[in-house]
């Protein structure tokens, strides 16, 4: 996959990366990843067709707590019917050094 097959309005969510190296299977947690934090939802209806919603679910499963912001993690959780994921070994950690 290269840059041209990524929608457009999401080429500036990948501006530290070189387009034209980005592979549909060795990067498609980096896509997915800011697909469901940055897409519209055109965007989202091409990564759904691109990858499948069981592919986007495992992505949820695995790294969505850790990679997405918490609010676009409990939506797209919620939106897709993820109800068992991998925790962020981080959470509890981040609360016992910063209380707040």
């Amino acid at each position: 996959m290269t840059i041209a097959s990524i929608p457009s309005g999401l080429w500036p969510h990948f501006q530290e990366y070189d387009p034209a190296h980005l592979d549909c299977d060795q990067d498609a947690d980096l896509i997915i990843q800011r697909t469901l934090e940055f897409g519209t939802w055109e965007e989202v209806r091409w990564l759904l067709a691109t990858y499948g919603v069981e592919h986007t679910r495992q992505f949820l499963r695995r790294h969505g707590e850790r990679l997405l912001s918490a609010a676009a993690f409990t939506y797209w959780r919620k939106l897709l019917g993820v109800r068992r994921w991998r925790r962020s070994p981080f959470a509890e950690e981040a609360r016992q050094v910063w209380p707040y």
